[in-house]
């Protein structure tokens, strides 16, 4: 009797034992499953990139559109953006289209439900934000790739005197024009000067050009005059059979020589920038400031809707800040590197 309860026990737990390894087995097939259904997810959808998205919508609607930024496509060249001019241009376009729908909608809100202004002036003032915000945009696109390609162009001026003293070194000792631009390729340094020297090895070794040819090319797209002759002059160099190294040297000297004058110049320029500075950024506030606490103290310095607090909150939050990042802007658009 004992025995009978004791199988009937063992199996009554065997069985509760099993029927609990078979939940928990089809649970991890479940998980099993949607993992790979997530997995094959992931793999057919994958995110695109804003400019492939912006060709993808609204590239082939903006023909007639695209004389208007024709010479566009030079500065992308010179600039180093691996985009093509079609999809830059498509990108700016539906770049503004947003934000000119974000501006257009967040404008109208804040000013009706924070400030209380009635609709149709709230209206108003969106559209207005929305073709300045249309003009700013466009302005951006159009101006980030000049601004870069001068950026190059000022840094490839400025190492251009220590990068031609030593191709000099490298072509006295008996290196091979695309040795010499394969050594300037792979130098620790992140300069301007190595990127395009590996442009030039990359047209060598995979495009298949000869040194020459992918010199002539590098000298197309280079965005600085200096930087142009001194391929140019190269080329005629190997062409004629003369003296690499003398030929080097001498360029090595006279950029050295525009180098210590761009020097002397500068030091001029940061003169009168720091007198600016003190008279616009630290003078000047500090007399408007003094003027509207007196003005406030004795009840009047208002302009118009403005306080005196008001005016005092955006001198100093406003004013002071975006004028020193402007300064800053200016100053290392005119500072050499090195």
């Amino acid at each position: 009797m004992k025995e009978a309860r004791f199988t009937e026990g063992f199996k009554k737990a065997y069985n509760s034992l099993l029927s609990r390894l078979n939940r928990l087995r089809s649970k991890i097939s479940i998980k099993k499953k949607v993992s790979g259904a997530e997995k094959s997810f992931g793999a057919e959808f994958k995110v695109e990139s804003p400019s492939s998205l912006a060709y993808r919508l609204v590239g082939g609607k903006i023909g007639r559109f695209l004389p208007l930024f024709q010479d566009l496509s030079v500065h992308l060249q010179r600039a180093g953006l691996k985009t093509n001019f079609r999809v830059y241009v498509s990108l700016t376009f539906f770049s503004t289209l947003l934000i000119a729908l974000a501006v257009f909608a967040c404008i109208p809100c804040v000013l009706v439900f924070v400030f209380q202004v009635p609709v149709f002036p709230a209206f108003l003032f969106g559209l207005g934000g929305s073709l300045f915000a249309v003009a700013f945009s466009v302005i951006g696109f159009y101006i980030y790739p000049v601004y870069r390609a001068d950026k190059i162009k000022r840094d490839l001026e400025d190492e251009l005197a220590f990068a031609t003293g030593y191709m000099a070194i490298l072509a006295s000792a008996g290196v091979s024009p695309e040795k010499i631009f394969h050594s300037l390729s792979n130098l620790p340094m992140p300069l301007a000067v190595s990127a395009e020297a590996k442009n030039v090895i990359r047209d060598v070794n995979l495009f298949g050009l000869d040194i020459i040819s992918a010199l002539e090319n590098a000298s197309k797209r280079s965005p600085s005059e200096m930087f142009r002759e001194m391929l140019e002059g190269f080329i005629a160099t190997i062409h004629s059979g003369s003296s690499l190294a003398a030929y080097l040297r001498e360029r090595s000297k006279q950029h050295m020589k525009l180098k210590r004058i761009s020097l002397r110049k500068f030091a001029d320029t940061l003169s009168i920038l720091s007198e600016f500075y003190v008279a616009l950024l630290v003078t000047g506030p500090l007399l408007l400031i003094i003027m509207l606490a007196v003005m406030a103290m004795m009840g009047g310095g208002s302009l118009g809707a403005l306080s005196p607090d008001l005016l005092l909150n955006i001198i100093t939050y406003v004013g002071i800040p975006v004028g020193s990042i402007m300064f800053l802007i200016i100053l290392d658009a005119v500072s050499p590197k090195w």
